[in-house]
């Protein structure tokens, strides 16, 4: 990955990438440049245990760390059950089942267009 021609579209792609790696489930990447001046893009999954969970968003830190791109911030733990990774242009969502249930956020989002959708 050229960090100098890092699209977000790119960025995005990227972290979907990382977590169908990891075995995430339910992988959504929406277009939010219509919807939002929030981010460009959003990235939400679905991790089956805390463990995966903490494991996804440690790897994609991890990968992007060695391009020298670093989220501008970090919410949540694994043990809530929601880790959100800001990288600006790109926000990352990844959620327990039961947090991916309560918040719906494809239902507060559902005008953005779907890029990519992963079962």
């Amino acid at each position: 990955m050229e960090v100098d021609t890092l699209e977000p579209g790119d960025l995005a792609r990227f972290i979907v990438d990382v977590i169908s790696d990891k075995q995430g489930e339910d992988i959504l990447m929406l277009d939010t440049r219509p919807v939002s001046f929030i981010s460009d893009y959003f990235v939400i999954a679905t991790a089956a245990s805390d463990r995966q969970l903490k494991a996804i968003a440690d790897d994609i830190q991890k990968r992007l760390k060695k391009d020298r791109v670093l989220p501008l911030g970090v919410e949540g733990t694994a043990a809530s059950g929601w880790v959100l990774l800001d990288y600006g242009s790109v926000i990352a969502h990844l959620f327990s089942p039961g947090m991916r249930d309560y918040y719906r956020l494809e239902k507060l989002w559902e005008h953005a267009p779907v890029v990519v959708r992963m079962q």
